[in-house]
């Protein structure tokens, strides 16, 4: 046998095709976009880690070696859903004086984002969590809670006409019923299987109670 001949079985082995192994990091955020993407779907059914995994193609053992639980999972999303919802409140308290408008605008943003991301909306008003375990409601009353004292920073006037008691009350008021309209028109989203906007005729909407 020539030394040709006796190379030829490893030439054929090194091209054979070979599954690229993703990064730690990459599966990590894989499992996350589809979990997220799983979300989207309208009428979706409750998440298992077993549908989760055959979406993805690996073992749920596979899942596992990334994130210990499924709640850790959610835990993800709920971090990307307070970074972005809080990313954009900055952007707006950044560039706007304090105000009703600044609280509008707060309100539209945290839609549009919504909008864009429909299985975020579902975290956002929990009814991807039912079932789950209690710490990540716990989470999302923690991060409405955030948004409501920015809107309340938001509206508080400076008008020397007005006692700083009198103001601080009016803006708790305002800031609870924006954050009460807000999750209705998030659940509304979801519940009409993403079709209902969150931002329909919120301009209205906003004027009404502004």
């Amino acid at each position: 046998m020539s030394d040709q001949e006796q190379h030829e079985p490893m030439a054929d082995e090194e091209s054979a095709p070979t599954r690229k192994r993703p990064k730690p990091g990459e599966r990590r955020l894989q499992i996350l976009q589809t979990l997220a993407a799983m979300l989207e779907q309208p009428g979706a059914e409750r998440v298992t880690t077993a549908g989760l995994a055959a979406k993805i193609g690996v073992s749920e053992a596979a899942l596992y070696r990334h994130f210990a639980s499924k709640a850790q999972m959610f835990e993800g999303l709920i971090d990307f859903v307070d970074q972005s919802t809080m990313g954009l409140i900055r952007q707006v308290t950044d560039r706007e004086s304090a105000g009703p408008q600044q609280a509008g605008r707060i309100v539209a943003l945290l839609f549009q984002f919504a909008e864009k991301n429909p299985g975020m909306s579902r975290v956002m008003i929990g009814d991807a969590l039912v079932l789950e375990h209690e710490r990540l409601q716990e989470r999302i009353n923690l991060l409405f809670d955030k948004i409501e004292a920015q809107l309340r920073q938001s509206l508080k006037t400076s008008d020397s006409a007005t006692s700083a008691t009198s103001s601080t009350a009016d803006a708790q008021v305002a800031a609870s019923v924006l954050v009460a309209f807000m999750q209705g028109r998030l659940q509304r989203f979801a519940r009409t299987g993403f079709k209902r906007l969150p931002s329909e005729h919120l301009q209205a909407a906003l004027a009404r109670m502004l």
